[in-house]
């Protein structure tokens, strides 16, 4: 992993993290590929709605942000949030 996407990695923990009930239970992986990565993203079963938010806004939020801290690079990066 190149410390250009520990930066966004750290960046969604770090959010993700202040929004939840369980902050142990957050785990991030990333998939590296040519164009793009993609972090890929597990919280407990109970915090996936204080993740997501109501009509999907919070994680819309935390995509802009990451979006816009990796603006600066060529590449892309993608959250998903998975169950």
């Amino acid at each position: 992993m190149s410390s250009e996407n520990t930066m966004e990695r750290d960046l969604v923990e770090y959010i993700v993290k202040s929004l939840v009930d369980h902050p142990e239970s957050v785990d991030i992986k990333v998939v590296e590929g040519e164009k793009s990565t993609i972090l890929e993203l597990r919280v407990a079963e109970s915090d996936i709605g204080k993740v997501i938010g109501k009509n999907g806004r919070i994680a819309r939020a935390i995509r802009t942000i990451l979006s816009a801290s990796a603006s600066s690079k060529s590449k892309r990066v993608i959250l998903e949030i998975l169950d």
